[in-house]
């Protein structure tokens, strides 16, 4: 990180403490919400003495704070590198009768979708007919799901196509197939944290490029990732990314794009969100590679028609499909007859389901964002244009405690640092706009309710960093 860079990034950091202590804590905030990524090199002392206006032994000082805190390591002829935190443990807690679950930011079922069970139970003589599940996924819906892409300019063959019991399963299969024990995969953080864990089972070394609610993917992060550790693989959420919100640029994509190219590096591009669209309106979603086993795109039909429909699709060039196909029976046999069914008759009329679905999403989203607004202003939510969820900014890193006494008081969430990579976050929560409005509301005003005594119970330390300008 260059010091032009970390001194954008602070910001307003000097407080009434010493300026070693204030601009210790100013870059462990910065580590906490996760803008500066773990492993990352700080500038030198005296690079960053002379950017900031201190003298060499301030910024020293600051820097032996960071090291007896554990936010730093410092090895000679190395520099000084930001260390990963501790990444948080939070399982998903069970919902009770009477409870606001927001931990999954998932919609319920779209309301036409009762009729195609339906149509597709009238046709049970057929099915049953049928082997019960397919490794490749039945051809007719392989090629409605090739004509998807066609209609965007990607030239698809239903050999290009296998269907997955949802978008995770992709996930899973594609890092069993593709990623060797060692390999670097670059990965957003904050991100979906279950394709972390995938990618950590299969062996991978997660390297994380910061996301931000305000700019975004950090663009110079990123190339320095690619050109210095030639990774594997990159898994990007360029649409309404999750949890934050963000969607990529044109600009954006195609400098992605061309870094990956020239790096050999292959980029997943995982849609899942994609056609969550609230405001933004058509975008062109890029990612059109010179070779076609260069970008993999993941997709299915758990955001916009129903989680409880487990069908998603992998779109890869062909011989890559071929090996999925060999190495999948060794995780599960196949996608469920049914469900392919039902999906056959839902994609032909998906413009209509997205439509509806962001009607949907507009009230929740708009709902929370009111009710945040009126009852924890000093909070900030940036406006999103789509997808499932605000990033929001708390006034005070203590989004773990806040969420476990929002729990006690029958409102279930996930706190920040379950979507950071190596720990972090702990100043962002995550508020899913799935639900009807009449919960989201209730729930904002359990957080109001419950924020004050979190605050006041808060160790010192974290108080010092609160009070700190950021």
């Amino acid at each position: 990180m260059s010091a032009r860079a970390l001194t954008a990034a602070l910001g307003g950091w000097r407080t009434r403490e010493p300026a070693y202590e204030a601009l210790a804590d100013g870059i462990r905030i910065l580590c906490l919400d996760n803008r500066i990524a773990p492993r990352t090199v700080l500038p030198a002392e005296r690079e960053l003495a002379t950017a900031l206006g201190l003298s060499r032994s301030t910024v020293s000082t600051a820097y032996q704070s960071l090291r007896d805190s554990g936010h730093i390591s410092s090895l000679r002829g190395s520099g000084s590198v930001t260390l990963p935190l501790r990444r948080s443990a939070e399982s998903t807690a069970a919902p009770e009768v009477g409870m606001i679950d927001l931990q999954q930011a998932s919609p319920p079922a779209w309301p036409g979708l009762a009729g195609y069970l339906a149509l597709a139970a009238a046709d049970a003589v057929t099915l049953t007919a049928r082997a019960g599940y397919d490794v490749l996924g039945r051809a007719d819906l392989r090629e409605q799901i090739a004509q998807q892409y066609r209609s965007r300019g990607i030239p698809t063959s239903p050999g290009q196509i296998m269907v997955t019991t949802g978008a995770q399963s992709a996930i899973h299969l594609l890092a069993t197939a593709l990623i060797t024990r060692g390999d670097r995969v670059v990965i957003e953080t904050p991100t979906y944290p279950h394709a972390a864990d995938a990618f950590r089972l299969a062996g991978a070394r997660l390297i994380g490029v910061p996301v931000a609610t305000h700019t975004g993917w950090d663009l110079e992060r990123l190339t320095e990732l690619f050109f210095r550790t030639r990774p594997a693989l990159a898994y990007l959420m360029p649409d309404f990314q999750n949890p934050t919100g963000r969607s990529m640029t044109a600009d954006d994509r195609a400098a992605v794009l061309e870094w990956a190219e020239r790096t050999g590096t292959m980029l997943l591009i995982d849609e899942t969100t994609a056609d969550l669209d609230i405001d933004r309106g058509p975008r062109d979603r890029g990612f059109v590679p010179t070779s076609e086993s260069s970008v993999i795109r993941i997709g299915s039909l758990g955001k916009t028609v129903w989680g409880g429909l487990r069908v998603g699709w992998i779109r890869a060039d062909a011989e890559l499909i071929d090996r999925l196909v060999v190495a999948r029976p060794s995780r599960e046999l196949g996608t469920p007859e049914f469900e392919q069914s039902v999906a056959l008759r839902l994609i032909p009329v998906l413009g209509d389901i997205v439509r509806d679905r962001a009607a949907y999403l507009r009230a929740g989203r708009d709902a929370v964002v009111a009710a945040l607004g009126d009852r924890l202003p000093a909070w900030q939510v940036t406006q999103v244009d789509g997808g499932v969820a605000l990033w929001v900014e708390l006034d005070a890193p203590l989004s773990s405690a806040l969420v476990m006494g929002a729990r006690a008081e029958g409102v279930l969430l996930s706190a920040g640092p379950r979507f950071a990579l190596e720990g972090g976050n702990d100043r962002h929560l995550r508020i899913p706009f799935t639900a009807p409005p009449e919960e989201l509301i209730a729930g904002v005003e359990v957080l109001a309710r419950v924020w004050p005594s979190v605050v006041r119970q808060a160790p010192v330390g974290i108080r010092d960093m609160w009070s700190a300008p950021v």
